[in-house]
């Protein structure tokens, strides 16, 4: 009779094997394109839109977003591998539902933006490592102050474009 204490590891060994072909890998996941990039730096980013700071927010989520992930360093210009150049390109507000006495009065508001963005090598800037735009989408409930309503939405579809930008740079898509 075989002892349980060799029994056990035996059975267990073919499905061990089996899951080493599970498809994962251990180590990064970046775009083959972007394996040679380590650190980034980002400068502000643009606003073509006529909300005022937005251009500050949308920075601070794409930095946030970076740190979160970790897959690269947020770095000064002088020790960057690429410069992440972007924009505000545009804020869009769609009315989700309305007020049954009057359909024109939003009771719920959809807010959705769009940042447009380009990853430069930075030791040669006229070669792009990448492109893209991103989009982030929250909602609204709106209240007697829609501007302040608005304001207050703005940082959660920020937050939601950057993690989208992010994730493209990260992993591919």
């Amino acid at each position: 009779m075989i002892p349980a204490a060799i029994r056990f590891p035996a059975m267990i060994a073919p499905f061990l094997g089996l899951l080493s072909c599970a498809g994962y890998q251990l180590g990064g996941v970046k775009p083959a394109s972007l394996a040679g990039v380590k650190n980034i730096s980002v400068p502000m980013f643009s606003n073509a839109t006529q909300h005022p700071r937005a251009e500050a927010l949308a920075t601070s989520a794409v930095i946030n977003s970076l740190v979160q992930d970790g897959t690269y360093r947020i770095s000064t210009l002088d020790q960057a591998d690429a410069v992440l150049e972007g924009g505000l390109k545009e804020i869009k507000y769609t009315q989700i539902r309305g007020t049954r006495t009057d359909t024109l009065f939003p009771e719920e508001l959809s807010n959705t933006v769009t940042l447009q963005w380009t990853l430069r090598d930075a030791k040669n800037p006229a070669k792009v490592l990448a492109t893209g735009s991103s989009i982030g989408t929250s909602q609204i409930f709106v209240s007697s102050n829609l501007q302040t309503d608005r304001n207050n939405a703005l940082p959660d579809a920020l937050n939601r474009a950057a993690t989208s930008l992010v994730s493209r740079l990260a992993c591919g898509y």
